[in-house]
């Protein structure tokens, strides 16, 4: 039996990574004897994806569990489809993860534990790339994630400091409603686990 761990480095001894698709590292490790592969992640800069190509990487691997901070829809699909149970809500050592998974003493998740596109970031930057503005507006189209957007999630402001600073906030109340779920899961085992 091998497990997956989302890691910040390549140590047993790293903390668990809050995201899955854009971790640094996946640590995959044999619970029994702790014996590791180090995977860096080789789609933590992928446009769109990182999360699905990440988790067909590790189905490739033969993993049946994987721990992380948190896990989004598109991930989970293919770890559902594969049989792989995800485990979100980890924090600490990776080794600390492992030893409380080797114990029980952490659930599987039945849902995702984010929203897609949660460890991207909200791109606060101004388009100002190489191509010298010659889009001739085609970048004005609109994606189907744009239509569903909420109105109140947009910046009031269009100067650089406050799209940043409104774009911080937007990215803090996500992982706060994020970690709120996740309390209240951990909360929902330990009544479970105590009786």
């Amino acid at each position: 039996m091998k497990i997956a761990v989302t890691s910040t480095g390549p140590s047993l001894d790293d903390p668990v990574e809050v995201r899955f698709g854009r971790c640094r590292y996946f640590l995959v490790v044999d619970p029994t004897t702790m014996e590791t592969e180090v995977i860096q992640n080789p789609y933590i800069d992928l446009g769109g994806g990182a999360g699905i190509q990440s988790a067909q990487l590790l189905a490739d691997k033969g993993v049946t569990a994987v721990l992380t901070g948190n896990c989004g829809p598109n991930a989970f699909r293919v770890f559902s489809s594969a049989g792989i149970k995800v485990i979100s809500g980890i924090s600490g050592k990776v080794r600390d993860a492992v030893e409380r998974y080797k114990s029980g003493a952490v659930a599987g998740a039945s849902a995702p534990s984010v929203q897609s596109h949660f460890g991207m970031g909200r791109g606060t930057g101004r388009g100002m790339g190489t191509g010298g503005g010659r889009g001739m507006g085609r970048g004005l189209m609109r994606s189907r994630e744009a239509e569903t957007t909420k109105v109140e999630d947009a910046p009031t402001s269009s100067s650089p400091e406050s799209t940043g600073r409104q774009d911080e906030i937007s990215e803090l109340k996500e992982q706060a409603k994020a970690l709120k779920k996740q309390m209240e899961q951990i909360t929902a085992r330990l009544k479970d686990l105590e009786g």
